[in-house]
């Protein structure tokens, strides 16, 4: 039941309720990801237009029902032997339970079961692709939950993308962002969910930390151990908040040969105290640091910040960033500068209105993210990808 004013094309793509900003920036992500394998524009709208446009009670409920939906028919797909048609199915239930949990309150009774869900039709998908669920040994008997894909046409010792999310992105989304791209350039993908995120934040209460060399470094050990890995190309790349996380990593871990920031962020500290309790992810911000109210989340942040941390980075470096993020770009230019001005070898992609992917993390064109970055990245591991469809 769309209701108020008509819904538009902008600069970062289309915007479904312009009288409810961040909700129709979220309806934008959900229907990127849907050419990545992650919906049907169909089902996209037809959810939508059920929702109560601003209810974010509604947003839960429908996408909850296309999610059910898809998992089921992807349950009853598989008893039939239709296994590739179960796995599109589960494949879209994954995008669409992670959409439904979004704008659940931290402490929402509905919120972990909802995430269950979603982890639950990955593992479903995964295990035809094939794929490994996997925990990494972390701290204190704790682990962070991850997925490991290898390449069809990687090889037998395959190079390795790191791939985290940001503030509310987790491991099962981020196939849609960078692990599809990289195995079809034959790089393998470990997509994980870091402190502050996905399964290690809800089921374990590990929280951010500032220091994110620690966990990259954690899974750098576990890939070192594995004989199919390529010890010298191993990569990271962080999405959102997860820019300032894979630099961070980028400049202190110097196993790691090649860094990417999917959407630059210079000082974590500045952001969080521009925004106030009524910040839209204000919940999201206060429940991934660990903060009782934006005042809290704000001194906890204080050491989120790459002033001073750039210096130290050797390796290859690419900020991609939408030229029309609505997020802001204006942190995009002063970390490359920097960066350069370190003697980093950085480089700078801005993704114009144009070409679209100018959105935020390329939210509203997914797969133009990863064409930038994983081609980047492949030039990097010195794959000739002419090679791999010969």
């Amino acid at each position: 039941m769309t209701t108020g004013t008509p819904g538009k094309y902008e600069p970062f793509g289309w915007h479904h309720w312009p009288d409810h900003f961040f909700m129709s920036y979220q309806f934008r992500r959900t229907l990127g990801e849907t050419q990545e394998g992650g919906g049907a524009v169909s089902e996209c709208f037809q959810a939508a237009s059920r929702m109560i446009p601003g209810d974010l009670n509604s947003w839960h409920e429908e996408w909850l029902k296309v999610a059910d939906r898809n998992d089921l028919k992807g349950d009853e797909a598989e008893k039939q032997g239709h296994i590739q048609t179960a796995m599109n199915c589960w494949l879209r239930a994954t995008e669409y339970y992670r959409s439904a949990e979004f704008w659940l309150d931290a402490n929402d009774p509905r919120r972990l079961p909802t995430f269950t869900k979603c982890e639950n039709a990955s593992h479903k998908w995964l295990k035809y692709l094939p794929g490994e669920v996997v925990e990494i040994p972390y701290e204190d008997g704790k682990t962070l939950p991850a997925y490991f894909i290898k390449s069809p046409v990687g090889g037998e010792q395959q190079p390795v993308l790191i791939s985290f999310g940001g503030l509310d992105s987790f491991k099962d989304e981020l196939w849609f962002m960078t692990g599809r791209g990289a195995v079809q350039r034959g790089i393998a993908v470990l997509l994980v969910d870091g402190p502050g995120q996905g399964g290690a934040l809800r089921r374990q209460g590990i929280v951010s930390r500032y220091d994110y060399e620690v966990p990259v470094g954690k899974c750098i050990d576990w890939l070192e151990k594995r004989p199919d890995v390529d010890p010298k190309r191993i990569a990271v790349s962080g999405s959102s908040m997860g820019g300032y996380y894979a630099a961070r990593a980028g400049s202190m871990e110097h196993r790691l040969a090649a860094c990417i920031s999917h959407g630059a962020i210079w000082d974590i500290e500045k952001r969080f105290a521009d925004r106030g309790e009524g910040h839209a992810l204000a919940g999201h911000m206060k429940w991934v640091i660990g903060a009782n109210n934006m005042a809290e989340a704000v001194v906890k942040a204080k050491n989120f910040k790459l002033e001073g941390v750039l210096d130290h980075m050797k390796c290859p470096y690419l900020v991609l960033h939408g030229g029309h993020d609505v997020l802001g770009v204006e942190t995009v230019q002063l970390v490359h500068d920097y960066a350069k001005s370190k003697g980093v070898n950085v480089t700078l992609r801005l993704t114009s209105a144009e070409e679209t992917g100018a959105e935020h993390c390329q939210h509203d064109n997914p797969t133009l993210g990863q064409e930038i970055m994983i081609d980047w990245l492949a030039d990097i591991f010195g794959i000739d990808q002419r090679k791999l469809f010969a």
